[in-house]
């Protein structure tokens, strides 16, 4: 490892870690939200749901793994490979994301009346929660790590 290396490793990776944070913070809001509908009788089977659900355990664990990998790196651990976990979950998150809001508008559009209001609300979150995560890709890209479509980084898809 060369000396640039290693300092692109030691940058200060405080507000990538924060953005994540965010990020799994809406997260966890609407996995709690529309799980909940699984335990109501009129919403228990309500188009979507399970499919959306499909999305969003990957897209959890994308966002928590990479959450871990800043951490690390705020911490002072620096590899390659940690910066291509981060960077590959993140794109990964935020292709999970793209279908969790598919089914979300299904939901939406198939519930009862009374819990649009709701489904609406869980919508708002998973914006919040896609805007945080894509603004880390958008800091990562700053820091000189590349974050392309592409995801360069697939092998290290889980």
């Amino acid at each position: 490892m060369n000396v640039l290396d290693n300092y692109l490793y030691r940058q200060d990776w405080s507000s990538v870690l924060e953005f994540l944070n965010y990020s799994l913070h809406g997260e966890e809001m609407v996995c709690s939200m529309s799980t909940q509908l699984f335990h109501i009788p009129s919403t228990a089977n309500l188009k979507g749901n399970a499919e959306m659900h499909n999305h969003l355990v990957p897209a959890s664990y994308h966002r928590v793994t990479a959450v871990g990998s800043a951490k690390r790196l705020q911490n002072g651990e620096y590899h390659e490979s940690i910066i291509q976990t981060l960077v590959s979950c993140v794109n990964n998150g935020l292709k999970e994301d793209q279908e969790i809001t598919k089914w979300l508008d299904v939901m939406r559009d198939d519930a009862p009346n009374e819990f649009k209001p709701f489904i609406q609300n869980i919508i708002a979150w998973q914006q919040q929660t896609e805007q945080s995560l894509a603004s880390a890709k958008q800091l990562l890209r700053q820091m000189g790590f590349g974050t392309q479509d592409q995801n360069q980084y697939s092998e290290y898809v889980y």
